[in-house]
């Protein structure tokens, strides 16, 4: 940028609001925006009138906290500071561990106290990290992976989760995370499976609802993401383009977003690296200002990703990349709704001055942005308190307490899925002998992305956590490394499996700490980790088959960040677990379920198919799809063809919310307190179920809609409740769920929302598959 050019766009601002009836904006003595009792748009409206525009484009790019602290040292850059606040003061980012607590604490604290105290308008920043299983910092706490979260069906505890991330980044001064995520998992091949609550998008909306919920009651901002479609890219490959036209956005994709951003009330938003019918995410004014600042009323404010506006010009050529046309990118973006620029890329919202000066943009452009943030930060409570983090010796108190591994613990408990249990081979006696095999068995934590450096070194490892449990003699063989072929272990893995009762066998897929995943170490999930199979890899199913082969009882637990696909596993392992990356508890929640400490009541938050080539197999699919003429292959080679698909079936293996329990439960019809409805009723349906059983045990109940007769071609059911019920044995429940026949609606053909006439078939069930009551709801 010119400098020439910001003076005058300076010097012009600053004149402009000196003549201005409202008296010299620098002065800030008894100032509106000062004051907490005044309502929030008289607030925002008086410090954006006091503001230049390089206070006011300073706003509208992410700083970084290492423009201030070496966290390798912890030495302080005073020139970096007043650098950083002059050009990138609206918020900056402290995701940078293993560096320790009071590094971090101080260097927030500087930078805060630099905003308050050293400039004019004392604007306060917004302090981000990552949050989607566990505050980004160095032995916080580590809860499972949001795929497994969502398994749990139990929202009340993910807000319990985010309550507990809030309160540790809290204590060390941080007040934004980057979570949750509302996309969906409906792409498998793709890497950030982990990161998501599942295919469904109303599963999803709740558990995002839940965090959003979480964290901001403690006055921590959630920042919603990847905005929006961007779980499905072509291929499967971070960052590819999402095909589907506007029918399949409203209906499909924007359903969770909608209910974490509006009905949870998120204070700021992240866009979507990728572009949604050839729009790319970060540009597109339909999706950011007529559908969400216009349809939705959404008065906060919108991130790009890191790197992401670059990719206007470098990805989807539309600018120069060499060098990077930063007025295009400033004139695509800013316009169309996305307000701040983060880092990772060459920063050109700070040429908003100078584009602003050559006509490029409007200053309500600018305005319009910055009135989001402050709106923001004023709802926050940021002015009155900028700074939350504690002493030194106050946050071993407050970060990774005994409540806090507790519910950990549960959660992960909660998540874990029993999707086989031939002869009730578990729960396991706690006098028998085990042999605990595997890669994934010890020796580290299989945590997803987005965890501290070397956290695969803390935490309970499933050997550790059926040690704790067992009465018996318990054995380890690690059988083969995770990611060779290499079958020399198998040997020591046959004769401990020989010699015990029963083997646990823990094999499945990994990913990687933040700072080893993006030096480009081997991992079979997270950013930018996407594959082409869901198979096992090198050795590992070579190993299972040699411990099924000795004959002894063999359970098979997926650690895994997204479905593995060995269906022969399902048919020859005596019992199969599914736990999704776990929490640093993951071995003790793991060792619940096998030892019956826990009857598990975990169900999929997403189908796991019989093949990669067999995708998509969400539950969801569109009526008109899925004709079934399934062929198979069996395990002695045989044969049978058919047509879709010839060798394979086009089902899913274990469908969406499919999970066994050690209980069995059997439903009563469904009633409904109204089976006649209008557009505006709210409707209960309820549905005794009885624990046909000798053990306690947990169920979760759901409803599925299917519309009868559409105008358009619609989903062949969508789930619209579900309930988590703990029932004794030999005990009966009367489970209710509530229904909003608004929320069964559809994007007619002329695009709008609306609730059709006509009768509506009404399911209940175990799974999406496994439905054992229906009724019928007329809507009027």
């Amino acid at each position: 940028m010119k400098l020439s050019s910001v003076l005058v766009t300076l010097f012009s601002s600053i004149v402009l609001a000196a003549t201005d009836s409202r008296g010299d904006p620098r002065n800030v003595a008894n100032a509106v925006y000062k004051n907490p009792k005044a309502s929030i748009d008289d607030r925002v409206a008086d410090l954006l009138w006091r503001m230049t525009i390089q206070e006011k484009m300073s706003q509208l790019v992410q700083g970084d906290i290492q423009n201030w602290i070496n966290l390798t040292d912890n030495t302080f850059n005073q020139s970096g500071l007043i650098w950083n606040m002059e050009m990138r003061a609206g918020q900056f980012y402290v995701g940078y561990p293993p560096a320790e607590w009071d590094w971090v604490s101080q260097g927030i604290k500087k930078g805060q106290d630099y905003l308050m105290k050293n400039t004019t308008l004392g604007i306060p920043a917004i302090v981000q990290t990552e949050g989607i299983h566990g505050l980004l910092a160095i032995n916080a706490t580590i809860f499972n992976s949001p795929i497994g979260q969502a398994c749990s069906f139990n929202p009340g505890l993910v807000e319990k989760m985010a309550n507990i991330i809030a309160v540790e980044s809290l204590a060390l001064g941080i007040n934004q995370m980057f979570a949750p995520l509302a996309d969906l998992a409906r792409e498998l091949r793709y890497g950030r499976v982990e990161e998501c609550y599942g295919e469904d998008g109303f599963l999803s909306g709740e558990m995002a609802y839940a965090y959003v919920k979480g964290v901001q009651d403690k006055k921590v901002s959630a920042m919603v993401k990847h905005f929006a479609a961007f779980g499905t890219p072509e291929q499967g490959l971070n960052t590819a383009p999402v095909h589907g036209g506007e029918r399949e956005l409203r209906t499909t994709y924007l359903p969770s977003f909608k209910r974490a951003i509006i009905d949870a009330g998120a204070w700021a938003i992240m866009t979507a690296y990728s572009a949604y019918d050839g729009i790319p995410a970060v540009a597109d004014y339909h999706l950011l200002t007529e559908i969400l600042r216009g349809e939705w009323g959404y008065k906060y404010w919108i991130s790009s990703d890191a790197g992401a506006t670059d990719r206007l010009c470098a990805a989807f050529k539309m600018c120069a990349a060499k060098p990077i046309d930063k007025t295009a990118i400033v004139q695509y973006a800013l316009p169309a709704g996305n307000d701040v620029e983060m880092g990772g890329g060459s920063y050109s919202f700070n040429t908003i001055p100078d584009v602003l000066a050559k006509g490029g943009i409007s200053i309500k452009d600018v305005d319009t942005a910055v009135s989001r943030i402050l709106r923001a930060k004023f709802t926050m409570g940021l002015f009155e308190n900028p700074y939350t983090g504690v002493a030194a010796n106050q946050t071993s108190a407050i970060i990774h307490t005994s409540e806090s591994i507790k519910v950990a613990r549960q959660l992960d408990t909660e998540s874990i899925v029993l999707l086989e249990n031939k002869d009730a081979t578990l729960p396991l006696k706690k006098s028998a002998n085990v042999a605990v095999i595997g890669p994934m068995a010890h020796g580290f934590m299989n945590y997803g992305d987005y965890v501290v450096f070397q956290s695969q070194y803390r935490g309970v490892t499933p050997l550790d956590g059926i040690k704790a449990a067992s009465t018996g003699k318990v054995t380890y063989a690690k059988g083969c490394e995770r990611w060779s072929n290499d079958e020399s272990g198998f040997a020591e893995a046959v004769a401990a499996a020989s010699a015990a009762d029963v083997a646990v066998v823990v094999v499945g897929t990994w990913s990687r700490d933040q700072n080893e995943l993006w030096q480009g170490l081997n991992a079979t999930t997270g950013e930018h980790v996407d594959v082409s199979s869901l198979n096992l890899v090198g050795a590992m199913p070579r190993l299972v088959a040699a411990i099924i082969k000795t004959g002894k009882p063999t359970v098979v637990v997926f650690s895994s960040g997204k479905p593995v696909t060995e269906a022969w596993i399902s048919n020859n392992a005596s019992a199969l677990v599914q736990q999704f990356y776990p929490s640093e508890q993951g071995g003790n929640a793991l060792a619940d379920v096998l030892y019956g400490n826990y009857n598990p009541s975990g169900k999929l938050s997403v189908g796991i198919p019989y093949d990669v080539g067999t995708l998509p197999i969400y539950y969801d699919f569109m009526n008109s799809a899925r004709t079934v003429d399934a062929g198979k292959v069996y395990d002695n080679g045989t044969l049978l063809f058919g047509h879709q698909y010839v060798l394979n079936s086009p089902e899913p293996l274990y469908e969406f919310g499919y999970g066994k329990s050690y209980s069995t439960f059997v439903y009563g019809n469904v009633t409904a307190d109204k089976s006649v409805a209008s557009a505006q009723d709210t409707v209960t349906f309820s549905v005794k179920v009885t624990n046909n059983s000798t053990r306690d045990g947990t169920e979760v109940v759901q409803l599925y809609v299917s519309d009868l007769i559409a105008s358009v071609a619609v989903p062949n059911i969508q789930l619209k409740g579900f309930n988590k019920v703990a029932i004794g044995a030999g005990k009966t429940e009367n489970v209710k769920i509530a229904v909003k026949i608004a929320d069964l609606g559809l994007w007619n053909l002329k695009m709008k929302y609306v609730v059709e006439p006509g009768n509506f078939l009404v399911l209940v069930g175990s799974s999406s598959k496994d439905l054992r009551s229906n009724m019928t709801l007329t809507v009027k």
